[in-house]
């Protein structure tokens, strides 16, 4: 699987993210509770809230995209507190990753990626892509999951992979 294709995979996962916040507005007016309350939902004292959850996971794949392209990530500024926000949020980021074409990306394994918290150091582009990027994108899109269905919004593997049918899938 080629750099375009993962970034593909982190824009499907965005969407479905997405989904999981709807699902998680209709929960709490269901339940009549502001939606906006599980903004700030964490599984524990010093992990980061859902707001900064989806913030992480949005920044990560923008950033493996633009890093593994020779391109600058666009700047967005983590002010959300709604659920509408990280909803816009999200369509902000998939709109950036679904720019992108397959000829926007060489090949991984000759590049360099220097973030700037690496301190001036890099790292070859394929390790960062299977090594940092995919692994911490992965690590905030499965913790916002988790603070969801901590809250008892009804989520499931088929939301998580984003299918409802796992026979759609099939090849003929």
């Amino acid at each position: 699987m080629g750099t375009f294709e993962i970034v593909g995979q982190l824009s499907r996962m965005l969407s479905n993210l997405n989904q999981w916040l709807q699902a998680a507005t209709d929960y709490a007016k269901a339940k009549s509770f502001d939606p906006d309350v599980l903004a700030q939902a964490r599984l524990a004292p010093d992990q980061y809230a859902l707001v900064q959850q989806i913030q992480s996971a949005c920044d990560s794949a923008k950033f493996a995209a633009a890093y593994l392209s020779g391109q600058k990530a666009p700047s967005h500024p983590d002010t959300e507190k709604s659920m509408a926000e990280l909803s816009a949020r999200i369509h902000t980021c998939v709109a950036y990753l679904d720019t992108f074409k397959e000829s926007d990306f060489g090949d991984p394994a000759a590049q360099r990626v220097a973030p700037p918290w690496m301190g001036g150091k890099s790292v070859r582009g394929d390790r960062y892509l299977t090594r940092i990027a995919v692994p911490n994108f992965y690590f905030h899109v499965t913790t916002a999951y988790a603070i969801l269905r901590h809250n008892g919004v009804a989520l499931g593997k088929a939301d998580f992979i984003g299918v409802k049918n796992f026979t759609e899938l099939a090849e003929e």
